[in-house]
């Protein structure tokens, strides 16, 4: 599904040259569940922004869906954002004058889904995710892990080919983390391909390979055991 080969990114400024990103390589398969974890400054945001398509790299290959993405016109690069990624944010990005129902149905609109279509979807959607009960609401009349629900419902409602959750829950306590962690890995069981970035070692855990950065360098890889034994209980049941 992505394959990355040497990738790298240079902030320039005029007296001044960082690298973020040194020669990364990296392949996602579909299916996987794979958490990125660092140090701050160790290059993970970056390199989930470049993947999804929000920031562009200075150097190296990466393919979606093997298509090139580095080099091709915004144009291109909207419309393969739009289509293929899903987005979870740690502080929900929610528009707090749009209702529950609006907040999830606006990437339906910026794809021109038509209206009769967009309502089901959004119905069917929050009922998965079980916030059907808040679709008249407001953001702020949510708890933050209502609200990170409706994100992911947001992140969703396209069908995208992967999700992309940066810091998911970074701003929620560990109850309502715990369900949001508990919430992607029942996504993940049923298909659904994630790459998160975490500073959390417990969240990492969810995911089946955790990938450790610094300096801008992949330091190592490795797979939980723990996201084998949810999965296993997820298929038994």
């Amino acid at each position: 599904m992505i394959t990355i080969k040497k990738l790298s990114k240079i902030f320039r400024t005029e007296e001044v040259e960082t690298s973020a990103l040194s020669e990364i390589s990296l392949t996602i398969n579909q299916g996987d569940f794979i958490s990125i974890m660092g140090p701050s400054g160790s290059g993970k945001s970056t390199l989930l922004n470049i993947i999804g398509l929000l920031d562009s790299a200075s150097g190296g290959s990466y393919e979606l869906l093997g298509q090139e993405m580095i080099g091709i016109k915004e144009k291109l690069k909207s419309k393969a954002r739009k289509e293929n990624i899903g987005f979870i944010f740690q502080n929900f990005n929610l528009i707090d004058e749009l209702s529950v129902f609006d907040n999830i149905e606006l990437p339906l609109i910026y794809n021109n889904v038509p209206s009769s279509e967009r309502k089901k979807k959004v119905e069917d959607i929050a009922t998965i995710l079980g916030i059907s009960h808040r679709l008249k609401h407001y953001p702020q009349q949510l708890s933050g892990g209502q609200q990170q629900r409706v994100a992911v419902a947001r992140a969703l409602i396209n069908d995208p080919k992967i999700i992309l959750a940066d810091e998911p829950t970074g701003n929620l306590d560990s109850r309502n983390g715990n369900e949001v962690m508990e919430l992607l890995t029942d996504l993940h069981a049923s298909g659904a391909t994630i790459l998160m970035v975490t500073h959390s070692d417990y969240d990492a855990s969810f995911s089946q390979k955790t990938i450790l950065m610094k300096d801008g360098i992949i330091l190592s890889e490795k797979v939980n055991n723990r996201n084998v034994d949810v999965f296993a209980v997820t298929l038994n049941n």
